[in-house]
């Protein structure tokens, strides 16, 4: 298996981390900014500052933010499939009238 080809070091919540990946710079660093800024979001709102409560509760944060995007998603999805159903049937019934 090959290894990723970038290497970008990174600061999140005041500690440096080196990442590796297959994305590009700009992508690691974009990620790493939204995690770290994540944090510092819930680090501001609580008391108990210890970075493994911070990271869980941003982890649940992020990880909520995505589960409303995919069920988003999905809705868009089931919505387009309708109206998609809805036009062929519609076409059905017009090809069937000209038909007759």
């Amino acid at each position: 298996m090959d290894s990723p080809k970038n290497r970008v070091r990174v600061n999140i919540y005041g500690e440096e981390y080196t990442v590796r990946s297959d994305g590009d710079e700009d992508y690691i660093r974009s990620v790493s900014d939204y995690v770290d800024r994540k944090m510092r979001e819930i680090s501001d709102k609580i008391t108990n500052k210890s970075p493994a409560r911070v990271a869980i509760l941003a982890a649940l944060n992020i990880t909520d933010e995505y589960f409303k995007e995919k069920k988003l998603e999905n809705k868009d999805i089931s919505s387009f499939e309708k109206r998609a159903s809805d036009i062929i049937t519609m076409l059905d019934d017009k090809l069937s009238d000209t038909s007759e």
